[in-house]
Order: structure tokens, then sequence, then C-alpha cells
């Protein structure tokens, strides 16, 4: 240990002149200076203690299985243009299966060269000759259907995050809970509730299928919808009457391409002055659009979002650019959140709300009042504790106790790390300030035994600290290794605690040991004492 007491002193007092820098703003307003030059960054309130919406998610990730499937179809149908193989039908089954009939039975083995060595991520399961052709059925392996589901997890809380930040909330909270299940806080929301959980839970799902002109839509309406088809219907609102009206199509389930090759969305006016939606495709994108539209002019293809047709064009010739619109009668703020989901990204899969709650801000301030109530309360019965029991020792301790509350606040504050503080956190702050006391009490008692053996006063004191410290240090060392844990994988308030007791086990052990001794060394070396008063 340093043993100049003016560079000790001087450490601590830097370390106090900090603190006190890095929390007085979260004493109340900071002067106009003050926040245009310096850090001016309060203690950031968790979801349960400034109130906020708390949801809780769960990925259809089954759908992203089947999305994927159906653009393999797509491919597969391509590739079989390409190589002149003729087939009758292609469509996905249960299963993650592709069924494709093959109007030539003996063009299954230039199937297996040119289409399905291409398809890496299937395999034939079966192949049944029908009349005048052969029916393949290709099913995708487990493996690639399990790491599908996990990727549209993690790639769902990515969009979701990316949402977020585009509604400006604060230190949002949101991860991976379980297999298939987000968690989701917006700490400090009170307005607009309901958007803000419209747009997370939009899947946004941009899909470009063929409608299907050629099938009875009448007989689909009323329940004979053919194979490989569904109905889907286009929506409108007018503005001014709010009269909605619902157009039905037959649409072909196979999807042509989807919304992830989308690099950008804006929202103008056309030249009636009615809000659409400008999209830009990446380089693949492009391509696909321009191969689809070229190989299916005259028909009409559908703008899906979300299975809820935006509308369906005739292709009059090959498209080329890179570009679409989505046309409809939407708001300006109607299309403003449709172009933020899209820029944000589709989710991968659907996303169904299991719990959905929100915590009010009278609530929160309920809490905090009653939970600083509680601090101040558990402080004030320590320090009088230690000063009933050790005396002017105890009030050494209750000086370090202090400290090291102003430090763990300011170690949560500081720039680099900006910890939340939770309710649970302040439970973690509470039982730092006993295991602090208590790393003094052992130091105490010690230096009791050493007294009672004979020792003199500054001799007792320096194997107190000396015989202490091992055991100090091995006890919040572990109980930190304990809580890593839990800092690593936990979520809101449990991980809120296990920072704050971290925090306050690190400190602790500055303010015990360091603090504490240049105190005694202060009071040995420069006012004389003869005795200890413990």
């Amino acid at each position: 240990m340093i043993q100049d007491l003016r560079i000790r002193f001087g450490i601590i007092g830097i370390v106090v002149l900090v603190s006190i820098f890095l929390v007085y703003p979260s004493l109340g307003p900071v002067p106009a200076f003050w926040s245009k030059y310096l850090p001016d960054n309060p203690v950031r309130l968790g979801l349960d203690l400034q109130g906020g919406l708390h949801l809780i998610l769960e990925v259809q990730a089954d759908k992203a299985v089947e999305a994927v499937v159906d653009q393999t179809a797509s491919e597969a149908a391509a590739m079989m243009k390409d190589e002149k193989i003729r087939y009758s039908d292609i469509r996905r089954e249960p299963s993650a299966t592709i069924e494709i009939v093959l109007k030539d039975a003996e063009q299954a083995a230039l199937f297996d060269q040119k289409v399905l060595d291409k398809l890496h991520n299937f395999k034939k399961i079966s192949s049944t000759p029908v009349d005048r052709g052969i029916e393949i059925k290709l099913q995708m392996d487990p493996k690639s259907q399990e790491s599908i589901k996990q990727k549209a997890v993690r790639q769902a809380v990515d969009t979701i995050r990316n949402r977020v930040d585009a509604l400006g909330v604060a230190e949002p909270d949101v991860v991976i809970h379980g297999a298939d299940r987000i968690i989701v806080q917006l700490p400090g929301l009170k307005e607009d509730l309901n958007r803000a959980i419209d747009i997370i839970k939009q899947t946004a799902r941009l899909e470009f299928k063929l409608v299907d002109e050629k099938g009875d839509l009448n007989a689909a309406l009323k329940g004979d919808v053919p194979v490989g088809d569904e109905v889907l219907y286009k929506i409108d609102r007018n503005p001014a009457t709010g009269v909605v009206t619902k157009t039905p199509y037959l649409i072909k389930k196979q999807i042509l391409m989807t919304g992830d090759v989308l690099t950008d969305a804006r929202v103008h006016p056309d030249k009636m002055g009615r809000m659409i939606i400008s999209m830009d495709f990446n380089r693949l994108g492009a391509q696909q659009f321009e191969r689809i539209t070229g190989e299916h002019v005259r028909e009409r293809l559908a703008i899906i979002l979300d299975n809820r047709v935006y509308s369906a064009p005739v292709i009059k010739d090959r498209i080329s650019g890179g570009s679409a619109i989505i046309e409809g009668m939407f708001t300006p703020e109607e299309a403003h959140d449709l172009a933020l989901v899209l820029r944000a990204g589709s989710l991968p899969a659907p996303v169904k709300i299991l719990e959905n709650r929100m915590v009010g801000p009278s609530l929160g301030a309920d809490t905090i009042r009653l939970g600083r109530n509680a601090i101040v309360l558990g402080l004030l019965l320590v320090v009088a504790g230690m000063l009933i029991y050790y005396k002017w020792s105890g009030l050494v301790a209750d000086v370090a106790l202090v400290l090291n509350l102003l430090l763990i606040f300011a170690v949560m504050v500081s720039p680099g790390l900006r910890a939340t503080l939770t309710l649970p956190g302040l439970a973690g702050v509470a039982l730092t300030m006993g295991m602090a006391i208590d790393a003094n009490i052992l130091i105490f008692e010690r230096v009791r035994e050493e007294l009672r053996l004979g020792k003199s006063p500054k001799a007792a004191l320096d194997l107190g600290y000396s015989k202490a410290f091992s055991t100090i240090f091995d006890s919040n060392l572990t109980t930190i290794l304990s809580a890593l844990p839990l800092i690593q994988f936990g979520t809101g308030p449990i991980k809120g605690f296990a920072v704050t007791l971290c925090i306050g086990l690190i400190v602790s052990m500055f303010t015990a040991l360091f603090v504490t001794r240049a105190i005694f060394d202060y009071a040995f070396q420069v006012k004389r004492i003869k005795s200890l008063s413990i």
C-alpha cells in the first residue's frame, strides 16, 4: 500500500470530487453551461422506477421456415425453366416440403443434376410416378430448419431494436428470453403507447406474389379455394369519410420475392396528393425483380404487406432499375410509420404478444420514494449501530459507508458504463451497504483480538488489516463471480440487481481497505494518538 499520506488523501480527494461531479446532474437541473460543456447524465432509471412499456413477444419461427421454402420453390421453378425441364406444378407442403410434378419422367435425372444439386439444404424424400410424369418431394434438412428458426429470433431482436431506436425511446432493453421469446422494455414511454406496440409487432413482411386470374374468385370466396391459392384483401379507408372498402384477390401462395432485399423506403405524395411509399432494392433484389417482371409480362403482380394487398398492377414490360412503389389511401402518419418499419427491416416471422404491461410513472415515483426511504433508514440504523458498538472507529466506518454510496452512483452514471438503476438494483445497493460495513467489522474484530493479546494499538491495527484482507477479498470475489452470469444472461431487474451488487462490492473494497486505513494512519502519524477507540 502507498505509504505517503499526502498521495493517499490526494487519491481519495480526486475520487470524491470526480464522484460529486458525475452525480451532481442526478440531483436536479444543471446550469446551461454545464449541460453544454460537461457530462450531464443523470442516473438512468429502469422501467419499474420511471414507468413505461413491458412486452413479452413470441416469434412464430415456423413462418420463417415456410418463407425460405417458398423462396426455394421459386428458385427451383426458375432453374427448371432455364434448363427446359417441363413441370405442371410446384408448391410448398407441410413439414418444410416442396412438391414438384414433372411432365416427363425421363427428365428426373436431369432435374437431380441441374436443380436438386444446387438446393444444398434440401434432399429428395420420394419420387412417385404419376400420369405421364413423376411427382418429386424435397424436404429441408432438420438442422437447416433449426438454424433458420434461431436466426429468425436473433434477426427479430435486431429489427425490433432498430424500430424502437427510430421511435426515439431512450435506453430501450430488447433481449432474447428462452428459445423463441423476446422481452422488450421501453422505460419512460408515456405517450403513443398503442402506436409503439403497433410498430413493434408489425411483421412488415413484404411479399410479391402473382394474382391467379385463371381461378374462380367467386367460388374461392364461398370456400372452394384452388390448391396453392389463397384469398387476400385490399383494404382502403377514405381519410375524409372514414369509409372502409375491402377488395378480394385470389393470390398464388408461392412467394416470388420478399422485402429482405429492400434498402430504403421513402414517403412522398403523388400527383393527386396521396401518400405513396417508394422502395429501392439492393443489387440482388433488382436482379430478382427484373427477372420476375420479365417472366410474367401481362400478369398481375400483387404487392403484399402482412397478408394485405396494397396494389396489384399489370406487368406491362420487364422492369429494371431496382425500385417499386406501394400505393394506398394512407394518412401521413400511417405512411411514415410504414416506411419506418420497412427501413428498419421486416421481421423474419410474425410475433405474438404474450404479455403487455404498462407501468405508470406514479407507481415508479412511489417505488423510488419507498426505496430511497428504505436505504436512508438502513443507513441511519447502520451508522448508529457502528457508533454505539465501535465508538470512534465506528465513525470512520460510517464515513467510508457514505462515501461508498456516493461512489456506487458515480460509477453507475459514468459515461463508459451508464448502468440502469432498477428496483432490485436498489435492493442491491442496500445489500452492498451491509456487505461494506461487514468488511469493517471483520477488520475491527481482528484489531480487538490483537489488542487482547497485548499488541500496541498501531501494531494491532496493522495486523487487523493484513489478516482480514484475504477474507474480505475472497468473500467479495466469490460473490462477484456468482453475479457475473446474472449480468451476462439476466434481463431487466435481475441484471440491474447484479450490476449494482458488483459495483458496490468493488467500491467497498476501496472504501473499507483504502479509505479507512488512510484515516487511521492519519490519526496515528499526524495526530499522534496513543490509544484506539474501538
